[in-house]
């Protein structure tokens, strides 16, 4: 089926960012998972932001595209939170993007220089009151990928959880989380590959 790169979030390849590809895993889909943080984990978002921040988010960011242009053939990117940056830039700049998915962030489309392509769906996904979402820029962003691309998909869920698709945090939210999943699962069906 699909070759998927999913980056995981600040606090890093939690063992619920695992278990979610795994599902993709089951799913019949081929999923690399890199580890931007060489093994560390952090109990709150905080810490593991100022982790990121003494790696620089800059230099996570070039590590993970640089990962993802390693990949042979087409791929689609997947990004939680801090891993929807280069989950995004590859699925706006790399060819053979075959799409894109991106978990509680979204960055504006000019960050990478470029148009959303056309031929990319997208696929963005957050809690309504997330404050880390919903914060003037996020939103914005990702209200106008949608709009400009081809296939492109907006999903709020009720709630106010920043990661809440990551089944091994306090933030989860399994019936929001369940729903984000299956229509990520269509999603990926339905890309021509």
């Amino acid at each position: 089926m699909t070759q998927i790169m999913l980056f995981h979030h600040a606090q890093g390849l939690t063992a619920g960012v695992i278990s979610f590809a795994d599902t993709l895993r089951e799913a019949g889909h081929t999923v690399h998972t890199p580890d931007l943080y060489e093994g560390h984990t952090f109990d709150t978002l905080d810490a593991g932001v100022e982790y990121a921040k003494r790696i620089g988010f800059g230099t996570l960011i070039q590590q993970a595209v640089a990962m993802g242009e390693a990949l042979s053939g087409n791929a689609v990117y997947v990004g939680f939170s801090l891993g929807v940056g280069p989950a995004q830039q590859l699925a706006q700049t790399r060819k053979g993007a075959l799409g894109a998915i991106l978990i509680s962030a979204c960055l504006p489309r000019s960050e990478f220089g470029s148009a959303w392509p056309e031929d990319v769906p997208v696929q963005i996904h957050a809690m309504e009151h997330d404050p880390e979402f919903d914060n003037g820029w996020d939103l914005p962003a990702a209200e106008a990928i949608v709009e400009e691309a081809k296939t492109g998909e907006l999903f709020l869920y009720p709630g106010d959880q920043h990661l809440f698709a990551d089944s091994s945090l306090t933030s989860f939210n399994a019936e929001a989380a369940g729903l984000m999943t299956s229509r990520i699962v269509s999603f990926l069906e339905s890309i021509d590959f």
